[in-house]
């Protein structure tokens, strides 16, 4: 409403201005009351278009309504003309807008996947030591150590050791603090069996020598003893298994001892436990694939064949054995 009496007073003053230069009075009065009148109109007529402007061109003040007042002020006529011309098309008669064929989103986080893709396994076709190595997202490889744990710890050991050098302070800590977990418990089984042994009958000490026996070779066969420790480890493992088989354990502990010997590179010892082992009354689907692995530390290679051929048929076709069996026939 305001901008509608600013318009009609500015369009009254205009059109008064103007007539006075048709007037008698003298040209120093006709000069003086057509600037006035002229001046006054400019400023109402920049009110009203100001105030019917969007917000965001009311801005900066005042350079936005001086704009306004000097094109009609100093333009006579055609200035005023070409504000009110320019203005009111542009506020009732605005572009129309094409339709928006495409909608702007964010950049989305990596890997730029699918949200059905979630679903999917986590980890990739190359198993847990590739994610360890090449994932980027450490949550990612702690979750690839978690998922050790449903893993048996010969195959789990070497992929948290591999974990130890991991960029991530988390990810180390977590393989340290699994692996530290399975030695400490080895080595508790060994303490209690340790006490134990002390005023235990012969025969209750026998089954405790192949107990303890059993948890020393599990540190070395685990990959939890390296060096030194390693070499001693296995001369504990090697000394309670005589001891036990001294005190008339038999049977799965002459294999122990067996592997223990061959571990230890004694191939003569090894082949003589073996032997008994499988006379004891051991199956030869648990004997035979050591007699193999004796043959090849002793250079007999020509036996290798023989003995893999030897293996039930079921236990040929399962793994490691399938791929033995391919090699070697």
């Amino acid at each position: 409403m305001i901008s509608k009496w600013l318009f009609s007073g500015a369009l009254l003053l205009e059109a008064g201005s103007w007539t006075t230069l048709w007037t008698d009075w003298p040209e120093a009065h006709q000069l003086l009351v057509f600037t006035l009148s002229h001046g006054l109109a400019c400023a109402m007529l920049c009110g009203a278009v100001w105030l019917l402007l969007p917000a965001r061109y009311r801005a900066p003040l005042p350079w936005s309504p001086l704009f306004i007042f000097s094109l009609a002020f100093f333009v006579p006529v055609i200035g005023t003309i070409g504000v009110v011309a320019a203005i009111f098309p542009a506020l009732y008669l605005p572009r129309k807008r094409d339709k928006q064929a495409w909608q702007a989103v964010g950049i989305p986080d990596l890997p730029y996947r699918a949200q059905l893709q979630s679903r999917s396994p986590i980890f990739a076709d190359g198993g847990l030591q590739d994610v360890l190595r090449h994932a980027p997202d450490p949550d990612q490889r702690l979750a690839a150590l978690l998922a050790t744990k449903r893993m048996p710890g010969k195959e789990a050991v070497p992929i948290l050791k591999l974990a130890l050098g991991d960029p991530s302070d988390d990810v180390r800590l977590l393989a340290y603090s699994m692996l530290d977990k399975q030695e400490s418990d080895i080595n508790l089984r060994i303490q209690i069996a340790l006490g134990q042994l002390n005023g235990a009958t012969t025969k209750a000490a026998g089954k405790l020598h192949g107990t303890l026996a059993r948890w020393y070779w599990e540190l070395a066969y685990l990959g939890l003893a390296q060096g030194s420790v390693l070499e001693h480890v296995l001369s504990q493992a090697n000394e309670h298994a005589e001891q036990g088989l001294q005190a008339g354990e038999g049977g799965e502990l002459f294999l122990l001892a067996g592997r223990i010997a061959l571990e230890r590179g004694d191939i003569e010892r090894a082949e003589v436990l073996l032997t008994k082992a499988q006379e004891d009354g051991m199956g030869a689907a648990q004997i035979l694939p050591f007699h193999a692995e004796l043959a090849f530390e002793a250079g007999h290679y020509h036996e290798i064949p023989g003995l893999l051929a030897s293996l039930p048929e079921k236990t040929r076709q399962r793994p490691p054995f399938a791929d033995l069996v391919r090699s070697w026939t």
